[in-house]
């Protein structure tokens, strides 16, 4: 169940009968939206950034490339920081090993001790999309496409997909919501688009057909947009939030909680 708002109570611990063995526990995700159309690049504060990051920010990318990258690597870090004790410009980063191929490019995470939060970071169009969790946790936002570009690409996923598309109309809007669900899940098992499209199946038809001990649904966003989030395990309550654009700035308020 999406909820709009943070802070709300905890929902009350179930105790699992005796003869029934408890499962995992559920995971909250939480969520935060950003607009890039109410920002320009002046206005981000690119000091807490590491040097790999400020980089990247001085290469020849569009003006929207650089100012989504920007905004989504000073954001995570001011949302990461409280729950790590740390300064934002101290939050570092280390990449997990593949699980395809054992190597260390596999998803991001935080290098830092046991129990370090989970974090996922999307952007497209005039969105950028953080997620946060206790496990490992994906999203993405993708700007709805052009219609050849629904069609090429729909042909490389899961039968069961396609079909769910192909009902649709192959209806860009309905593309989306399916495509965002397998990048979400991708990049949660920190494999990405190397992972054969077809192999999974993550449309919204059949829940009972996801992949085992992975939960995925979508996320309200902007229009034009579609979102989801996907998370290890049983998902709990997923608490998403548009953050002002003064977040990103020199004088940005404190981290939500």
């Amino acid at each position: 169940m999406i909820i709009d708002r943070l802070g709300d109570a905890a929902p009350e611990p179930r105790t699992p009968t005796a003869d029934t063995e408890p499962g995992p526990a559920e995971v909250d995700v939480d969520l935060w939206q950003f607009r890039v159309d109410h920002l320009a690049e002046g206005d981000l504060d690119p000091s807490e950034l590491d040097a790999e990051e400020r980089d990247r920010l001085t290469r020849p990318l569009r003006v929207a490339d650089r100012l989504r990258y920007g905004i989504g690597h000073i954001a995570l870090r001011r949302l990461l920081a409280p729950r790590l004790g740390v300064a934002p410009a101290e939050v570092a980063y280390r990449r997990e090993p593949c699980p395809g191929c054992g190597a260390p490019h596999g998803r991001p995470a935080v290098d830092g001790p046991p129990g370090a939060p989970h974090f996922s970071l999307s952007h497209s169009g005039d969105v950028v999309l953080i997620g946060i969790a206790a496990r490992r946790v994906g999203v993405d936002v993708e700007t709805f496409p052009e219609a050849t570009t629904v069609r090429e690409v729909t042909a490389a996923l899961h039968p069961a997909e396609r079909a769910e598309i192909a009902d649709a109309g192959h209806a860009p809007e309905a593309f989306a919501r399916v495509w965002c669900r397998k990048e979400a899940y991708l990049k949660g098992i920190g494999i990405g688009v190397a992972r054969s499209l077809d192999k999974d199946y993550l449309g919204e038809r059949d829940p009972a057909a996801l992949p085992e001990g992975w939960a995925v649904q979508g996320v309200p966003t902007a229009g034009g947009h579609a979102a989801a989030v996907a998370v290890e395990g049983p998902m709990g309550r997923v608490r998403t939030s548009w953050l002002p654009a003064s977040f990103v700035a020199a004088a940005s308020p404190g981290a939500p909680a």
